[in-house]
């Protein structure tokens, strides 16, 4: 398996769609949820907490970049061959591969559990996850830049969703964010910790990257991507803690569609029904980018071709999603997912710096030997 990957001219990606293809994958369903799950650790500074897990995702992006600016256009998958040799990088390539399985399986049945909890109470997994499937494959099957493009234009069908959130930032209570600085250090840490299941996704640059044509215009829209999902995800924090104060907030699931449902439009009746609808666009940039990902990676180390992957895991997952029956199955395939999250996204890049570093300096030194 060759290092570097070289990537043909019309397959290649302007670095200013970095920023739909992150802040997509890290706007997904966890930030359905995340307001309670943050204020359960840091409670009224839970802004604190973003603001912490914002800056610490920013060096987890500098080490990144940092990683693959030693190589002329590697991903993971051949770094990890290129460091840890044949057979343990490609173990390791396919545990991130696996990694990646697990994460789309997660968003697909955290979504089917909100269709089923406020739309269709008895609609079986499989039926709404052949219908997922469907998209997500037609979207796969066009290529890199069709991917893309769907990111790119679901995002900005979306954005109006935040409109919903002007109905309850009128009717919040400001006083339910005071008093302020009340928590500790750990508690914000832990806080901190609790955003790694939603804003995860970033990680997608490791592979994405051989396809971005002048790399030295990365940095930018990748950062702008990741300041807009910490704002977005701080917003929604404040306006839940506000809304529902810090009582109900620790007793509410799903805050942000609690609160779009609170909503209240004179031209418009349940919005609820319209934002879950609405929310499969949110999530079909994750599961497309996942399933590119994966299929890229096994045809980066197995030489299997990505139709037949598409199919393939299209088959497995269908099987899969009929063995959840409860909501705490998915609870806890999501909470193990965000577990795994924060060692593989935000600790690993940390390891593998020094050890690329090392690498790069014994090529050198054998270079240089050699000559």
């Amino acid at each position: 398996m060759e290092i570097n990957l070289k990537v043909k001219t019309n397959l290649q990606i302007r670095p200013f769609y970095l920023f739909f293809i992150v802040s997509g994958l890290q706007l997904g369903v966890g930030i359905i949820g995340a307001p309670r799950f943050i204020f359960l650790e840091a409670e009224r500074d839970s802004w604190l907490s973003i603001l912490i897990a914002f800056l610490f995702t920013c060096l987890v992006v500098a080490a990144m970049f940092f990683i693959l600016n030693q190589y002329e256009s590697a991903d993971y998958f051949g770094i990890h061959v290129d460091v840890f040799g044949k057979w343990l990088g490609k173990l390791l390539g396919t545990v991130f591969i696996v990694f990646l399985f697990a994460s789309f399986l997660s968003i697909l049945m955290t979504y089917i559990q909100v269709v089923q909890i406020f739309i269709y109470h008895a609609l079986p997994n499989w039926v709404l996850t052949v219908l997922i499937m469907i998209l997500v494959l037609y979207a796969v099957f066009g290529g890199i830049r069709v991917v893309v493009g769907v990111g790119f234009v679901l995002f900005l069908i979306t954005f109006w969703l935040l409109v919903t959130l002007v109905d309850p930032i009128t009717r919040m209570n400001w006083l339910n964010l005071l008093p302020m600085f009340q928590a500790t250090l750990p508690e914000l840490l832990k806080g901190a910790r609790a955003t790694a299941y939603t804003l995860s996704g970033f990680e997608i640059l490791m592979i994405i990257y051989p396809f971005i044509i002048n790399k030295h215009k990365a940095k930018l829209p990748t950062y702008l991507g990741l300041a807009y999902t910490s704002f977005i995800l701080l917003l929604v924090t404040i306006i839940s803690i506000g809304y529902f104060s810090s009582i109900g907030l620790k007793n509410i699931n799903w805050a942000v569609l609690i609160l779009v449902k609170s909503a209240s439009f004179t031209f418009l009746e349940r919005i609820d029904y319209i934002v879950v609808v609405m929310w499969l666009m949110v999530i079909i940039p994750n599961l497309v980018f996942l399933m590119w990902a994966i299929a890229h990676g096994l045809k980066r180390m197995y030489k299997i071709t990505q139709k037949k992957t598409h199919f393939i895991l299209t088959i497995i997952i269908l099987i899969i999603v009929n063995f959840f029956h409860y909501d705490y199955q998915i609870t806890a395939l999501t909470d193990w997912i965000a577990k795994v999250s924060f060692w593989v996204v935000y600790i690993y890049p940390f390891i593998l710096l020094p050890l690329v570093m090392i690498k790069k300096k014994w090529k050198t030194k054998k270079g240089s030997g050699q000559s």
